[in-house]
């Protein structure tokens, strides 16, 4: 049997915007019938909050919105690339710390910005970071999120066809 193709969604501190964009990307995973052949998850940049749930607003914005909303923060590490099929960067300051992280050319080609697949096609790429607003930039950024992860959805499903062919 092939391995999965897996995706990782990274952030700063893998609290607020990596695992809400996992949530979501799960839930399309499951939507799709792809639960066998995708997996996702996330992680952040720093490993300040390690070991630590989501930040509770992000919680109540992805259960206010119907999602799954388990987790615990962890650290990107350079090894994980090899296991890596696409790595989504939420901002252009991750975007350029994980290419920076790359062990290969071929592993940075992997890291992707997630709003790149937002078919509005945003003049600003980044997803800002909520943690220092209120409940209206987790709802922003949950928006964001939702817009992107359909052609993403898109993309990964066209590469899990060449992946398994």
């Amino acid at each position: 049997m092939r391995t999965p193709y897996r995706v990782c969604f990274v952030c700063t501190g893998n609290i607020c915007r990596s695992p809400m964009a996992e949530s979501v990307f799960r839930a399309r995973i499951e939507e799709a019938g792809l639960t066998a052949t995708v997996e996702a998850d996330s992680a952040g940049t720093g490993g300040w909050h390690e070991g630590n749930g989501a930040d509770p607003r992000t919680v109540a914005v992805l259960e206010a919105a119907g999602y799954a909303s388990a987790h615990t923060a962890r650290q990107f590490h350079a090894a994980w690339f090899t296991r890596l099929d696409l790595v989504i960067a939420l901002d252009e300051g991750h975007l350029r710390a994980l290419r920076g992280l790359a062990p290969t050319p071929a592993d940075a080609a992997k890291v992707r910005l997630l709003r790149a697949y937002d078919p509005r096609q945003p003049d600003d790429l980044d997803v800002p970071d909520p943690y220092y607003g209120g409940t209206d930039d987790f709802e922003d950024c949950l928006e964001m999120v939702e817009a992107a992860s359909e052609g993403l959805l898109a993309a990964v499903r066209t590469a899990v066809e060449e992946h398994l062919a």
